[in-house]
């Protein structure tokens, strides 16, 4: 049995609340934290494991578990320097996925630099949309077309491979629609259902968003 990721959001504001509100409805382990009491106790009541902590002491880091901690969003655009000091101190203890949320460019690349290993800007991302990615695995990237429809960029499962999509029958047996096929640069809308896919090709589907999980 496949066991479930666990996440940390460091800094509750409209987008890290979005994101921890999302990963917790779906099921997922998280621990939310900010440095605002009064932010903690308002939203402590959705929020299983919600703390009150200043993320940049590495103490504090410590104390929390967050090493434990598959994935960690720190989203503290506004406060620079805390940014680059949790995702240092994530790092450091070897918390593999570290996504950080950024004010602007400049601010991405001291991101990147210092180790995050994704940066995000809120008026690109929404925080509903990083948190659906982050629970399906195997999606590349998704967006949503409306309430329960979405377009996903998938990878092609192993079992998959040298396989067509007729011989696949996605739409009858994961109910999705695939609608092109990203082939290395190119994307392709002209699919020859007989054709085998490779390991490295991706999908590019149409689906309920509710049955997505059945095809992990």
């Amino acid at each position: 049995m496949t066991m479930k990721k666990t996440y940390a959001v460091f800094g509750l504001g409209r987008y890290g609340i979005a994101v921890a509100r999302e990963l917790v409805r779906h099921g997922a382990e998280v621990i939310a934290v900010d440095s605002d009491e009064r932010i903690v106790n308002a939203a402590a009541d959705e929020l299983p494991i919600c703390k009150c902590a200043d993320v940049t002491d590495p103490d504090v880091i410590r104390e929390l578990g967050i090493s434990n901690v598959d994935v960690v969003i720190i989203s503290m655009a506004t406060n620079l320097e805390a940014s680059v000091m949790a995702v240092t101190l994530c790092k450091e203890i070897g918390v593999k996925t570290v996504i950080a949320k950024s004010a602007n460019e400049m601010h991405q690349k001291i991101l990147l630099r210092v180790g995050a290993d994704t940066v995000v800007f809120p008026e690109n991302e929404s925080g509903i949309r990083l948190a659906k990615n982050l629970l399906s695995s195997g999606f590349v990237d998704m967006v949503s077309l409306a309430k329960n429809v979405s377009m996903v960029e998938l990878d092609v499962k192993p079992e998959w491979v040298n396989k067509n999509l007729i011989e696949l029958n996605m739409r009858k047996k994961y109910s999705v629609n695939v609608v092109a096929i990203h082939k290395g640069e190119a994307v392709s809308v002209d699919i020859d259902p007989h054709a085998p896919l490779q390991a490295d090709d991706k999908l590019i589907v149409i689906a309920n968003t509710e049955k997505l999980s059945e095809l992990f």
